[in-house]
């Protein structure tokens, strides 16, 4: 599925939306538009002006992988395409919550964004200092995935609870895609 261009422009100013960033963990039972998942997807990994990505990423190796959890299914993030490839269908949030130590907010929004890595190519070249690296180009795509979601008016909460194995499972995600972040997003219920 392709997905609408992001736009460059948003509501608040940078300072406006670092302030407004706080953790919501309840959502209303509303669903997000095409340009809003567009829009969260492009801060998570996004590619502008050459092959460059909206995050920095040592070696310019881009191990992160991002994933769309909905009630419909998961879809792969393309990020040189800005699209959406469909890789399980069906609704695995309650699954997801199992794997989540029961984190029920997470069945409440409406989309749940997972980051993943493969390290094979950062170890390659970094060895021990590969893990370092992915959890710092993980820390940048979530802050951009949560001052997004504030400058789209929603809301969103860092998850880092979860049993590796159980999601990797739950998601089928590829044997060198390992989760490190959810991310419920969602309109702020509070």
């Amino acid at each position: 599925m392709k997905l609408p261009p992001p736009k460059r422009k948003g509501t608040y100013s940078l300072e406006e939306t670092i302030e407004r960033r706080r953790s919501k963990r309840a959502y209303l039972p509303k669903r997000l538009s095409p340009e809003q998942i567009s829009q969260l997807l492009w801060a998570a990994q996004g590619v502008f002006q050459r092959g460059r990505r909206t995050v920095p990423s040592a070696g310019g190796i881009y191990p992160l992988e991002i994933y769309l959890v909905t009630r419909e299914g998961v879809s792969h993030y393309i990020p040189q395409n800005h699209e959406l490839e469909e890789t399980l269908h069906g609704d695995v949030l309650p699954q997801l919550v199992q794997a989540a130590a029961g984190q029920e907010f997470l069945r409440e929004a409406p989309v749940n964004i997972i980051i993943a890595a493969d390290d094979r190519a950062m170890e390659g070249r970094y060895g021990d200092r590969a893990e370092r690296y992915i959890c710092m180009e993980a820390g940048h795509a979530a802050q951009n995935i949560h001052l997004q979601a504030v400058s789209l008016g929603l809301g969103s909460a860092p998850i880092g609870a979860f049993d590796d194995q159980q999601v990797h499972s739950v998601l089928k995600l590829p044997d060198e895609h390992w989760p490190l972040y959810i991310i419920p997003v969602g309109y702020p219920a509070e």
